[in-house]
């Protein structure tokens, strides 16, 4: 059964492109907004966490912080991250887990790939309770970042 707004989000740790481990807890008491993506390198993804870089300032004006989840390796994440210059942290779900919790997960995918996270957006209150939840099943759509941002600014 698909996540739905007022379900508890489902908790991870994962590593971050710097190598540290960072849980949903490290942001309790904090406004989230989870990004999971297909893989880096890549058009629409590129597309997307490039106007979240250049929209950051929103965000915190918000009271919001940022992750973006993908299945991509640490290596692979800090190097699109570097090459990108992305203000927020790059998250590796490599064992799929997390991807799998918030049913954000192609099990398979063009060209035989099995397991890539499915875009979608997620916005966790400083409760760790979701306000926000939309998985999207075409990997060149992009996240309703209107709806995502008037969920977020009720949350202040």
């Amino acid at each position: 059964m698909a996540l739905q707004p007022g379900d508890k989000a489902p908790s991870f740790t994962l590593f971050n492109s710097e190598k540290e481990e960072i849980s949903l807890a490290n942001y309790a008491g904090k406004n989230l907004l989870i990004l999971f993506f297909p893989q880096a390198f890549t058009g629409t993804c590129t597309k997307e966490l490039c106007d979240m870089r250049d929209n950051i300032v929103n965000y915190q004006n918000m009271g919001c912080d940022v992750v973006a989840i993908s299945v991509d390796s640490l290596f692979t994440l800090a190097k699109y991250k570097e090459v990108n210059a992305f203000p927020f942290p790059l998250l590796s779900d490599f064992n799929k887990e997390t991807s799998r919790a918030y049913g954000s997960i192609f099990e398979e995918w063009i060209n035989n790939m099995k397991g890539v996270s499915k875009r979608s957006a997620f916005v966790v209150d400083g409760e760790g309770t979701l306000r926000y939840a939309e998985v999207l099943e075409k990997a060149g759509d992009l996240p309703n970042f209107e709806a995502i941002n008037a969920t977020i600014a009720t949350l202040n």
